[in-house]
């Protein structure tokens, strides 16, 4: 068996921080190489507080929690900045990282891009976007996408 610290969540195993056995094979191959884990050591304890932390800081701590963060986010006025062209189509789209950078901007609070649920926003105006809260809370979030 093979000793790791995860870095990210995967299904199945763990959270980041998590320290856990695995075949070599499978750590070698797949969670190390694609940066879901690293090798344990003696000298990363220090590491994984920090993972924890940072973990602890992003972390919805209940429903009542995740309620009152859905709340928030949906009286949030949200404005993603993005080039566009005469007509008001993007060069590009718009992602998952836009959004959480226009969350913070916002004053809303720090999301992991992966929660964020985003599709083909190709023009600017207003369009909508769910943010996965809690496993029972969505939040509809409004974004107005300008042009810059």
């Amino acid at each position: 068996m093979m000793k790791l610290i995860l870095t990210s969540e995967v299904d199945g195993l763990g959270g980041p921080g998590d320290i856990v056995d695995v075949k070599p094979g499978y750590g070698r191959n797949y969670l190390v190489p694609r940066g879901f884990a690293m090798p344990w050591s003696k000298g990363s304890e220090k590491q994984i507080v920090a993972i924890k932390r940072a973990r602890d800081a992003r972390e919805i701590r209940d429903l009542g929690h995740a309620r009152e963060v859905r709340d928030q986010l949906e009286a949030l006025t949200i404005t993603v900045n993005a080039k566009a062209g005469e007509t008001g189509k993007l060069f590009g789209s718009v992602t998952n990282a836009d959004v959480v950078v226009a969350v913070r901007k916002a004053g809303g609070p720090l999301l992991d891009k992966r929660s964020i649920e985003v599709h083909g926003i190709k023009t600017i105006g207003k369009h909508k976007a769910v943010v996965r809260v809690h496993p029972q809370v969505q939040a509809n979030v409004v974004l107005e996408v300008v042009s810059v």
